[in-house]
């Protein structure tokens, strides 16, 4: 950890940090980066990743590649479900994560086919839910935490995020029976809710994105559906959110609209920005300034409930790689043979 990483942890003290492929660069080396990142400050942190198998699989090179939730939804087998999310969840563990931004619940609608192809695994929401389910049971089982995404859908999105800001047209009342029924049903299981930055006009009247809609975040997730666990954004760095908000009036909105945590994942400066306007608007504005009380209190009553997020496993030795990236490619075959 480099003396100027270290300064930003102690000096913004997030409520976690997120690694990305560019970060991990063997197992003992992401253990030792997360155990600094905690080492700076006092309150355990959220240590994060993106694993869902297939295309978005960070650890690929360290402990190799993990099946894609549509190739593990194919077999059809409940139990091999949940045995992805565990193998997934044992990886993570081992390397000194205890938050996994999965699984992704989008209906695989054909109008996203082209942008999330085999992240999803249905376009019908009950079997996205049987799926999401044991997924995240198999991420509990090894001490993981997963996360539900990208609320409140994306499956009827033909452009990336990432890059631009979709627009769906798409009434509440469809949304509710169909994108929305997953949060609906597991609304009491995910620890996490990940808000995309897609904007749904027949809903919001305006082409704001979601994850800066108090419509959707307030209003929708958490009054109408119910959900009280975290919401965060997705990164707030993509195209999606930056074509409607500089970072750090996006931040100040996120929260505004009822998110919890801000996601900001690769520029410094963007860290810096977001933290420092986040400070100066609760200064000067005391509802703004509540609604930031109010989510902090939920951040640090979550941790303080959640035991597993000060555990750590122990320090990952040559032999335990060697054994997951066994038992994960032993899996590997069996959903390639068809469940076998």
């Amino acid at each position: 950890m480099s003396p100027a990483l270290a300064s930003l942890v102690k000096r913004v003290r997030p409520a976690g940090v997120i690694l990305f492929a560019r970060n991990i660069v063997s197992a003992e080396q992401t253990y030792k980066l997360l155990k600094d990142c905690q080492a700076q400050v006092s309150v355990p942190l959220f240590r994060c990743v993106d694993l869902e198998g297939g295309k978005v699989d960070r650890l690929r090179n360290v402990i190799g590649p993990a099946p894609s939730p549509s190739e593990v939804f194919a077999l059809g087998n409940r139990g091999l479900f949940r045995k992805h999310g565990r193998a997934i969840g044992e990886n993570c563990r081992a390397l000194g994560f205890n938050v996994d931004f999965a699984p992704a619940v989008d209906l695989a609608f054909e109008a996203s086919r082209s942008v999330m192809n085999s992240r999803l695994v249905s376009d019908d929401p009950r079997k996205t839910v049987l799926y999401a389910r044991e997924f995240l049971a198999g991420l509990r089982a090894a001490g993981v935490l997963g996360c539900g995404k990208h609320f409140p859908g994306l499956g009827e999105g033909n452009l990336d995020s990432h890059h631009d800001l979709p627009v769906i047209q798409k009434s509440l009342k469809k949304m509710w029976s169909e994108d929305l029924a997953p949060y609906r049903a597991l609304r009491r299981e995910f620890p996490f809710v990940m808000v995309s930055h897609a904007a749904y006009p027949q809903v919001t009247r305006e082409k704001t994105p979601a994850s800066l809609s108090r419509k959707w975040i307030t209003e929708v997730l958490r009054n109408k559906i119910g959900y009280r666990g975290l919401i965060a954004s997705d990164d707030m760095e993509m195209g999606g959110v930056l074509a409607a908000a500089p970072i750090e009036q996006a931040a100040v909105e996120h929260i505004r609209a009822g998110g919890d945590l801000c996601l900001i994942c690769h520029k410094e400066e963007f860290v810096n920005r977001a933290y420092e306007e986040l400070v100066r608007s609760a200064e000067r504005d005391p509802r703004f300034a509540r609604r930031v009380r109010e989510s902090t209190k939920r951040v640090l009553a979550f941790k303080k409930k959640t035991k597993s997020l000060a555990r750590w496993a122990k320090a990952p030795t040559n032999d335990v790689v060697d054994r997951l990236s066994r038992k994960l490619w032993e899996f590997g075959e069996q959903v390639r043979l068809g469940g076998l």
